[in-house]
């Protein structure tokens, strides 16, 4: 989502999800048969989520609130060949093309006929992504020609496609920029807004929701903040012409927002009253358990509100393109409804379409996946933040299986990650400080589940995100200025994209990543069954404890023992237990069995099977991982 002067967003997160962990998650709905069709018979996917805008940018000046031409831009045509066949050559199969639609920037493209944008109501130098301006076109930072830049994006999704990936960009159903004008809206549709009657707050079918009678007043600005630092603007001007105001992003119905609201942006109306109830037939108890072909038939003839219909019309004609899904903004704060209407229609058009939603309240998570037909949700406040908490030294991997199992008849559907735009970087002081404590989280996180993997670009090279750009902070890699990313352009090498710049350790860490995610794109048993055995071995086994974890995946034709070190200074040796059951649900009999290590081989560790019992001798390393496979 966003981020704010005073790090609004974990503000923001918590206020959704105060007691989210101690939330038991219960299964309301069996797992249903209409799963993506990664879990029918697919391997792991794994998606890389790259900021289009920095990705290429080789600039290194970094100057706060730099301009365009102080500290560059990286462009669509960064993305060559050679850089999307690495990409796909660390265990790749999707790229998440963050900041893509067209979004208010500060540089000035008059002479292309894009009209300038007023600094009082953008985030940053370069602007919000969560911003967008024009659902129709392209972000005109990202061209080499910003008059051919729809052109430019269309060949970029072709060469994606012809370096065998698929690829992903964003929706934000919530909100677009306050400034919306839509400019490039296909003949016969509207932009939003233009029908609205805002003479009154709410009308089902305006596109936004209206302060009548008051002018829109630019925020007033405190802890020495100043749109673009303070740096002289014609158009920074402290006023914006709105008139009537409108309701802004997160929801504040005030003229004049806080500086920590979404005040770039405006809220869009779904048919939700004021008061909060509903203008819009609501989805039978029953469609939980149904198909999206049904809940298309279910919404095909009916009447539902404007806004519905652009944001479907909006994300087919990206689909007629070839984008082959979406990562939706915020999903949770849209009625549960349009999610059923909306993916309804996309999977109409292209069953497989990837569809990613930013859902942060556990008790929505099941709503949104069975009646919002939403293919994953971030795992955050389970997982991420548990796997968080233990990279930081304050957690016990006991909660681990926890989390799995309070998640199990939605597991496939809860995407890991460790990192992302809106987290802090694992080396950053704030989170971890050694990007090398994320090796065994990494692991778990993308082996633990049959869900899919994300990664941030630069997560793979150790990237502390601690440079000044000028909105936000540090910890984070900004998105809201023109900015260059240091480790990773190391591995850019001049565009070579070769790492040729990076240090002993950086590629280390890199060959790590590339390891494990090539595995996980073609392991068997990462999407077959899961147990835990970590409880088993920390009752049976001495040596074991909290800082270590350990469960076994498998398949009929692939068996995994899995062990992870998360102490960043202690080496362990421990006997490694196999329990009777699994044992027998392996179909083991007494003996002595091979193993191969997974990811570096090293440690081709023997498993004795005695009376029924498993046992393994494990030597492990500090922050040190094996997955083991039973030959």
């Amino acid at each position: 989502m966003k981020r704010f002067p005073l790090n609004m967003k974990n503000l923001k997160i918590y206020s959704i999800v105060c007691v989210a962990l101690t939330i038991q998650a219960c299964n309301t709905h069996k797992e249903n048969e209409h799963m993506p069709s990664q879990k029918k018979g697919k391997k792991k996917d794994v998606v890389y989520q790259v900021f289009t805008r920095l990705f290429g940018n080789m600039n290194t000046t970094n100057k706060p609130w730099g301009t365009i031409e102080e500290n560059g831009v990286g462009k669509f045509s960064d993305f060559s060949d050679k850089a999307l066949h690495e990409i796909k050559e660390l265990g790749v199969t999707y790229i998440w093309y963050t900041g893509v639609p067209h979004h208010d920037v500060i540089t000035d493209y008059s002479d292309y006929g894009i009209s300038k944008d007023d600094p009082d109501i953008v985030k940053g130098r370069a602007g919000s992504p969560y911003a967008v301006k024009d659902y129709y076109n392209v972000n005109p930072d990202l061209a080499d020609d910003p008059l051919y830049r729809l052109e430019e994006f269309k060949s970029l999704i072709q060469r994606t496609h012809n370096a065998g990936l698929k690829l992903l960009i964003d929706i934000v159903p919530n909100h677009v920029a306050r400034n919306y004008e839509g400019a490039s809206t296909p003949q016969g549709l509207e932009p939003f807004g233009v029908a609205d009657d805002t003479s009154v707050e709410y009308k089902r079918d305006n596109n936004f929701y209206y302060i009548p009678n008051e002018a829109f007043r630019v925020p007033e600005w405190d802890n020495g903040y100043l749109p673009l630092g303070g740096d002289q603007h014609a158009l920074a001007d402290g006023r914006f012409n709105e008139n009537p105001a409108k309701w802004t992003g997160n929801g504040s119905r005030l003229a004049q927002p806080n500086m920590n609201d979404w005040y770039e942006t405006v809220k869009i109306n779904y048919g939700v009253r004021p008061d909060g109830s509903y203008d819009f037939e609501t989805l039978p108890g029953d469609f939980a358990d149904k198909a999206f072909e049904e809940h298309y038939a279910f919404w095909e003839n009916k009447d539902v509100p404007s806004s519905w219909k652009k944001f479907k019309d909006i994300a087919l004609y990206w689909l007629d393109m070839g984008v082959d899904g979406f990562r939706y903004d915020m999903a949770e704060m849209v009625p549960v409804e349009f999610w059923s209407y909306m993916n309804s229609y996309i999977k109409m058009k292209n069953p497989e379409a990837f569809l990613l939603a930013e859902v942060y309240n556990p008790q929505l998570y099941r709503e949104y996946i069975h009646k919002g037909k939403m293919d994953y949700l971030y795992d955050k406040v389970e997982m991420y933040d548990s796997l968080k908490h233990i990279m930081q030294g304050h957690g016990w991997t006991d909660h681990i299986p926890v989390v799995k199992k309070g998640l199990k008849d939605i597991e496939h559907h809860m995407l890991h990650f460790l990192e992302n735009h809106d987290e802090q970087r694992i080396a950053s002081p704030d989170f971890a400080g050694d990007a090398k404590r994320g090796k065994p989280a990494m692991v778990v996180s993308a082996t633990i589940s049959t869900s899919p993997t994300m990664i941030y670009f630069g997560q793979e090279v150790g990237e502390p995100g601690n440079e000044n750009a000028g909105f936000g902070q540090p910890t984070r890699t900004s998105i809201f200025d023109y900015i260059g990313v240091p480790h990773h352009q190391r591995w850019v090498n001049d565009k070579k994209f070769d790492g040729g710049q990076l240090s002993k350790e950086e590629i280390e860490l890199r060959d790590f990543y590339k390891r494990l995610l090539n595995f996980t794109i073609g392991s068997e048993a990462l999407t077959g069954d899961y147990e835990d055995i970590h409880y088993y071995n920390k009752d049976n086994t001495e040596n074991y404890n909290h800082r270590v974890l350990s469960f076994v995946r498998w398949s009929e034709n692939e068996k995994l023992i899995i062990v992870s070190n998360f102490d960043a200074s202690e080496y362990y040796t421990f006997e490694l237990k196999i329990p009777e059951t699994i044992v027998t649900k392996w179909g083991l009999k007494d003996g002595i069995f091979k193993t191969t290590e997974q990811l570096f081989g090293q440690e081709n560790v023997s498993l004795e099977i005695k009376e029924g019992i498993g046992r393994m001798t494990i030597e492990i390393e500090p922050l040190e991982s094996f997955i083991f496979k039973i030959q």
